[in-house]
C-alpha cells in the first residue's frame, strides 16, 4: 500500500470562512479521481458523499486526498456569540483530528500552576477552568501556531485578558491577543448534544505540564451528576494540567471541557458538557470579571459535607495539584 500523502486541512477552511466550503478529492491508485464529501474514515476505509449516494473505498485503493476551493453560496458554519459551530464535519479517525484540532489546545499559566484551554474563534477567546486562574491576574497563554511549512511554531502570549468566570460551573472565558495581529486557529463546539455511550473520544492538554499530550478513550456514561450538575464521564486520561483542556469527538468537535477526575481510581474522569459552556458564555455579562470588584465571579459557600455512610467521592478537580505542577 502506498503511503498516504493527506493534506489535513479537511474542512478547516470552512470553520474559519463564511464564504468557501471545500470538496474533498480522492486521488486512487489507479489514476481515477473521486469528488465528493469525505464523511468517515478508518485506517481501512473511507466513505465519500458524492450526492445521489455515499461510496465506500478501501484505503489500498487511495493514492491521495486532497481538497479544492469551491465557491459555495452558503458555508456551513454557525456563528454563535464568541464560539463556533459548524455542520456536516467528517467523521475521522482521532489521531487524523488531532492534527486537524491541536493548534486550537492553549496552556494557561498563573504564577501559582498552570492548566490547559481551547480557542473559540478567530479574534482569541478562549474557554478554561475557573479553578486553574483562581485568585490570580497574571496569566500567561502558551499557544502553537501554523507556519507555511506545515509546522507549529510556539509562542507564549502575555497580552491575556479575563473576561468572565463562572465558579459554580468551573468556567473562565479568557480573550488573547495575537502576537502578529492574524487569525487565531481555534475548534468548534459542538451543534446539538448528540454524544453516545461507547462513542470515541480524545482529549489533548498539558498534564503536569507535558505540552500538547492526547489521550484517547470512550463516554463511559453522557450524565453523571455531582453537586447538582451533570457531567460527561470518560476513560481518556486526564491528569493535573488537563484542567480546562477539550474533549474532542471524532468529528473534531468539542463536547466538553475537562476539570477532574476522582483520586485513588483509574479512568473515571469527567468533563463539563458544552450546554454549560454555551449557556456560561451566552451569559457572559452576568459573570463579568472585574479585578476592582470582589463580588466578580462571585464564589457561592459549599454546603456542609454528609457525613453519613454513601458520601459522594472525593473528587480531585487540579486546584492544589496543578499549583504542585508547576
Amino acid at each position: 500500500m502506498k503511503k498516504l500523502n493527506f493534506l489535513l486541512i479537511v474542512l478547516s477552511g470552512v470553520l474559519c470562512t463564511g464564504h468557501i466550503a471545500f470538496s474533498d478529492v480522492v486521488l486512487l491508485s489507479s489514476g481515477g479521481e473521486v469528488h465528493g464529501n469525505v464523511i468517515k474514515r478508518t485506517d481501512n476505509t473511507l466513505w465519500i458523499d458524492i450526492g445521489p449516494k455515499i461510496i465506500q473505498i478501501d484505503m489500498s485503493e487511495i493514492d491521495n486526498v486532497a481538497l479544492v476551493e469551491l465557491p459555495d453560496e452558503e458555508a456551513k458554519v454557525s456563528t454563535l456569540n464568541v464560539y463556533r459551530t459548524a455542520q456536516g464535519l467528517p467523521e475521522l479517525s482521532p489521531h487524523v483530528q488531532a492534527k486537524r484540532v491541536g493548534a486550537s489546545v492553549i496552556k494557561v499559566s498563573t504564577p501559582g500552576g498552570l492548566g490547559s484551554g481551547v480557542l473559540l474563534n478567530e479574534n482569541g477567546f478562549a474557554i478554561t477552568n475557573a479553578h486553574v486562574i483562581q485568585g490570580e491576574t497574571d496569566l500567561r497563554a502558551t499557544v502553537w501556531i501554523p507556519q507555511e511549512d506545515g509546522t507549529l511554531k510556539r509562542t507564549t502570549i502575555e497580552d491575556v485578558i479575563i473576561i468572565a468566570v463562572n465558579n459554580h460551573l468551573d468556567l473562565a472565558l479568557l480573550q488573547l491577543a495575537h502576537p502578529d495581529n492574524k487569525p487565531f486557529d481555534f475548534s468548534v463546539l459542538e451543534q446539538a448534544e448528540t454524544i453516545q455511550v461507547g462513542e470515541s473520544v480524545f482529549a489533548i492538554g498539558n498534564p503536569l505540564g507535558l505540552e500538547r499530550s492526547m489521550s484517547q478513550g470512550v463516554v463511559s456514561t453522557k450524565q453523571r451528576s455531582f453537586d447538582g450538575l451533570t457531567y460527561i464521564q470518560t476513560d481518556a486520561a486526564i491528569n493535573p494540567g488537563n484542567s480546562g483542556g477539550p474533549l474532542f469527538n471524532t468529528r473534531g468537535e468539542v463536547i466538553g471541557i475537562t476539570n477532574m477526575g476522582i483520586t485513588a481510581a483509574e479512568s473515571l474522569n469527567f468533563a463539563i458538557p458544552t450546554r454549560y459552556v454555551k449557556d456560561f458564555i451566552r451569559n457572559r455579562e452576568a459573570f463579568a470579571y472585574d479585578e476592582k470588584n470582589p463580588n466578580a465571579g462571585h464564589l457561592y459557600h459549599k454546603p456542609p459535607q454528609r457525613s453519613k455512610n454513601g458520601a459522594p467521592p472525593q473528587l480531585n478537580d487540579s486546584v492544589g495539584d496543578s499549583k504542585q505542577s508547576r
